[in-house]
């Protein structure tokens, strides 16, 4: 399973795969960069960690959600 995180950086908010500097998609706001996240992902397979201006994990996603390995909240 492929992941990708969303995080903020000189140029606005990220989303783009762990360990890579090329952003996949870029916007001004978090709100923006999730909802261009959930358009990429409609056909994917991978896990998201969303992380807080400060750069620490506010949560992760998993697409599809049949694919999530736990049944959690959130």
């Amino acid at each position: 399973m492929d992941k990708y995180d969303i995080s903020k950086d000189d140029k606005g908010w990220r989303f783009g795969k762990e360990g890579s500097d090329r952003a996949l998609r870029r916007a001004d706001t978090k709100a923006d960069a999730t909802d261009k996240m959930r358009d990429y992902m409609k056909d994917k397979e991978g896990s998201v960690k969303i992380r807080k201006q400060d750069g620490t994990y506010q949560e992760e996603r998993t697409y599809p959600r049949s694919s999530d390995p736990r049944r959690t909240k959130g």
